[in-house]
């Protein structure tokens, strides 16, 4: 009796043992599916998965260069853990799981690399502003032009033309006319009329000198 004793403690240490060791491992953990957008949010979703229900569990997320991005702890019995990360297209993050008093932030499998894409409302499309409409069009520049050109108007004299009307021109007015007025060439009718009245004049004006100088000599002697 003492013999079976004896093993039946063995054997119940050796399964707890192992169960133990079972609820520690690191590869218990590992990923479901890949990381998800939240759009709303615009952030990632990882999902890590545990087959082990020993809590708590912590779950922290880094970025290569060491930079912690996010860490959360559960406590529940769902064997699902999701965390919210920054989204950066294309980037790969470090998931490191720790169980309180087993391990501390062991790596799950090789981390995840976020998808190439945007994400989130940064990712909507935005349509091009409307173009201006109070802009002028070309058909709105002025387009009124002068009308008139000088091939429009009365038609002008050619060089021929002008040069024989001047010379007409010059031709009037250096010959005189055969039945123009003669007193605008210094000649007229009343010529000699005039030069008789002149010349009476003259005698009557000689004569009256004559008379005044005869009369003051003889008022002398």
């Amino acid at each position: 009796m003492r013999t079976v004793g004896v093993a039946s403690a063995a054997a119940a240490l050796a399964l707890g043992v192992a169960g133990t060791a079972s609820a520690c491992n690191i590869k218990d953990f590992s990923f479901t599916g890949s990381v998800t957008c939240d759009q709303p949010s615009g952030t990632g979703v990882i999902t890590v998965h545990d087959t082990d229900g020993t809590r708590p569990v912590t779950i922290t997320v880094k970025d290569d260069s060491g930079k912690q991005l996010a860490t959360q702890q559960y406590t529940g019995r769902s064997g699902d853990f999701t965390i919210s990360v920054p989204w950066s297209a294309g980037a790969h993050y470090q998931v490191l799981a720790s169980v309180q008093r087993y391990f501390d932030n062991q790596s799950v499998g090789n981390g995840v690399t976020l998808p190439n894409t945007d994400c989130g409302a940064s990712t909507t499309p935005t349509s091009p502003p409307a173009s201006p409409t109070d802009s002028p069009t070309p058909s709105d520049s002025p387009t009124t032009s002068p009308t008139t050109s000088p091939s429009a108007g009365v038609p002008s004299a050619s060089p021929s033309a002008v040069a024989s009307t001047s010379a007409a021109a010059v031709a009037d007015t250096s010959s005189p006319s055969p039945s123009g007025n003669l007193a605008e060439t210094g000649g007229g009718s009343n010529t000699g009329m005039i030069a008789g009245i002149a010349g009476a004049l003259v005698v009557v004006g000689g004569g009256a000198v004559f008379g005044l100088r005869r009369r003051t000599a003889s008022a002398r002697h």
